[in-house]
């Protein structure tokens, strides 16, 4: 087993705590955002979960199998006479008829755990997790790939619930060493329709209702400046209309007071 301080630190991120009950866990939201999603759920691995079936020059890797939660009323094995079942998503109908292999990996290495430092670097964060943490259902594309060999990880079915099992193989004998408790009941998310979608403000996140204030404001801004504009040309014109009738008026008025012998208007006012 990993020394203390190991498992204290990666408890605290998230990481080892499902070691505690030897079944997978769910990631945590602050590792895997919007976890799970519609057709996809990330477990932690199975950090120092087997170390005490590690045996020296011997070969490992770990299964990770799913099946749909009503399929356990069929069956939930793994094992047929210490071999590791081969069936696929296909053959079970994506889970609903028994577990099927999502993954295959190498055991995690306990003594040699992520430096604080990388989970703290946004350039090695990803890396990281990747190494701590597996998607299920994250292959869009092998179910339709005919030259597709390996381990198919297809999507999820929305609004379903699922079980997940991880299981330990001696690779050199070929033979199962090891294996977890069935996960707690994960299910993935329900598609909403747009007709369904509420859209009332009252539901919606205060990161809506402030942007959408923003936006308000901005638009009611624009408008003012907008009618502001129009006003100002307006009034310009207006004004230019009334200085050519005052223009023209002053003319007709001297041109008669010439037509009438007078030389200096003023001085008849």
């Amino acid at each position: 087993m990993c020394s203390s301080w190991v498992v204290f630190t990666f408890c605290c991120l998230g990481q080892l705590c499902a070691g505690k009950s030897l079944k997978p866990q769910i990631a945590a939201s602050w590792l895997a955002a919007n976890n799970p999603t519609h057709t996809t759920v990330t477990l932690q691995k199975p950090f120092c979960m087997f170390d005490s079936s590690l045996h020296p020059n011997k070969s490992y890797a770990v299964y990770l199998y799913a099946m749909e939660e009503s399929a356990s009323a069929i069956s939930s094995l793994v094992i047929n006479s210490s071999k590791p079942l081969d069936s696929t998503f296909q053959q079970t109908r994506g889970g609903q008829l028994g577990p099927y292999k999502a993954a295959l990996f190498n055991v995690p290495n306990c003594a040699s755990p992520p430096r604080l430092a990388d989970v703290g670097d946004i350039n090695k964060l990803s890396d990281v997790l990747k190494q701590y943490l597996f998607r299920v259902g994250d292959d869009g594309n092998c179910l339709y790939d005919p030259n597709f060999l390996g381990i198919c990880n297809p999507p999820l079915a929305p609004d379903t619930t699922y079980r997940f099992k991880y299981l330990l193989l001696d690779t050199t004998e070929g033979i199962v060493k090891d294996q977890t408790l069935w996960s707690d009941a994960i299910k993935t998310r329900r598609v909403k329709l747009p007709l369904k979608i509420d859209t009332w403000p009252g539901r919606r996140s205060g990161d809506m209702i402030v942007i959408t204030s923003i936006l308000s404001v901005l638009m009611f801004l624009l408008l003012a400046g907008f009618l502001a504009s129009v006003s100002s040309v307006w009034k310009a014109k207006t004004a230019l209309k009334i200085t050519k009738k005052k223009k023209k008026s002053k003319k007709k008025k001297i041109y008669k007071n010439k037509s009438m012998g007078l030389s200096d208007p003023k001085l008849f006012q």
